[in-house]
């Protein structure tokens, strides 16, 4: 605060002095400015060489300019950039993030309805919506950002579904605040509008050797003369407990009657949820028919390996201990533990000679005598203890 100050001198300032008024008055000319700063009363006389002290003592006595007003918020929610959309035979489902801010970038405070806007041509405005969604809930689902997820399911008439491969249905939203009002449409998307192939009929599974049988029945395919669509039928499996499904095997679409297809990419002792779909690719854009209702299988392995072959017999030479070699081919299957040696005399029954478990294609008996006559035969083993056939026997005498 400025204190002490009575009278100003010289050729540059006038006089100034305190009237008490609570009021500082500077004399610009004739006119006269004032500005309040307590009880001190300020009054100048200014020359043209003052306007730079004027500037500095405005600042120093706090005199300051008040803002212009801001105009109100619209509270006009921003349109979401995130629409996407995926069709599913006649249905197509819209999922967009739920607008958390205004257009001007302030909270929106009163979300409407959001309206589904649906067109088989530009789509610059809604128009007549084909459905409305409202506000979701708080505790509704969110992505990783946070923000939640709406979610609407459309109906593709049949009147609107086309042979031609380049026909295309347009989607966006608009939503709305409290009082009817938008900002305008989300991002538009894309949909093929070409017709679908019926979902598979007689949909089977069950466990073989090799693993999962899968069977069903497919209609034909409508005759469209366009090298950029193909019609496949594919089937999707799911583990029990796991919610994500993973395409197991396809098939080309090309007659009338029955299909099949062995999943052997499975885990044995497991449970699995299989479905099947028809599919028209179009330009490696998949659009699938509804899906087959599920079928369940567990993947029980009471299948033995294969019957190992090419067993032979060779015994030792002289002038060492007696015993008799074995070689015969390995088995492929990739879930083999090992294999079992039976042997047994002329009219005897055979009795396996192994203690452990023989892990290589090949053995060395040494529990022979000599002057006897000996059969040999394999068996192989998997890691579940399934124990395949006997070989083909080989017979060594051993002098």
């Amino acid at each position: 605060m400025w204190t002490g100050i009575r009278r100003c001198s010289g050729t540059r300032w006038g006089s100034c002095g305190d009237s008490g008024a609570g009021l500082g008055s500077w004399v610009l000319g004739s006119r006269i400015l004032t500005c309040p700063f307590g009880s001190l009363l300020f009054r100048m006389k200014l020359s043209v060489y003052g306007l730079a002290g004027v500037a500095a003592l405005l600042v120093l006595t706090g005199c300051a300019s008040i803002a212009p007003p801001q105009p109100p918020s619209l509270d006009l929610p921003k349109p979401p950039s995130d629409l996407k959309a995926v069709r599913k035979g006649d249905s197509v489902t819209l999922t967009w993030s739920v607008p958390t801010l205004t257009t001007d970038r302030q909270r929106a405070r009163s979300l409407g309805v959001t309206r589904i806007c649906r067109s088989a041509a530009a789509l610059t405005q809604c128009g007549t919506p084909v459905g409305q969604v409202n506000p979701p809930a708080s505790s509704s689902n969110k992505n990783a950002a946070g923000n939640i997820v709406a979610t609407c399911v459309d109906s593709i008439p049949s009147e609107m579904q086309s042979d031609n491969a380049d026909a295309f249905a347009l989607f966006a939203i608009e939503v709305q605040n409290a009082d009817g009002r938008s900002a305008g449409l989300s991002n538009v998307v894309r949909v093929p509008l070409i017709r679908t192939l019926a979902p598979p009929q007689n949909f089977q599974a069950h466990v073989v050797k090799e693993g999962v049988a899968l069977s069903w029945t497919g209609g034909s395919a409508p005759s469209i003369q366009d090298a950029r669509v193909q019609y496949k039928y594919r089937i999707y499996r799911r583990q029990e407990g796991t919610a994500g499904w993973m395409l197991a095997g396809e098939a080309v679409a090309d007659k009338a009657g029955d299909y099949s297809l062995t999943d052997s990419s499975i885990e044995w002792e497991k449970t699995y949820d299989y479905r099947a779909a028809a599919a028209t690719v179009l330009q490696s854009q998949p659009v699938e028919s509804a899906d087959t209702p599920e079928v369940k299988v567990f993947a029980d392995d009471v299948f033995p390996p294969a019957v190992p072959s090419g067993l032979q017999a060779v015994f030792s030479g002289p002038g060492q201990a007696p015993f008799v070699d074995l070689i015969w081919s390995p088995v492929p299957d990739v879930d083999l533990a090992g294999y079992n040696v039976y042997r047994h005399e002329e009219g005897a029954a055979a009795m396996k000679v192994n203690r452990e478990m023989v892990k290589s294609p090949a053995y060395r008996d040494a529990g022979v005598s000599a002057g006897k006559h000996y059969f040999y035969a394999v068996s192989s083993v998997d890691a579940r203890g399934n124990e395949s056939s006997r070989s083909e026997e080989a017979e060594e005498s051993v002098p």
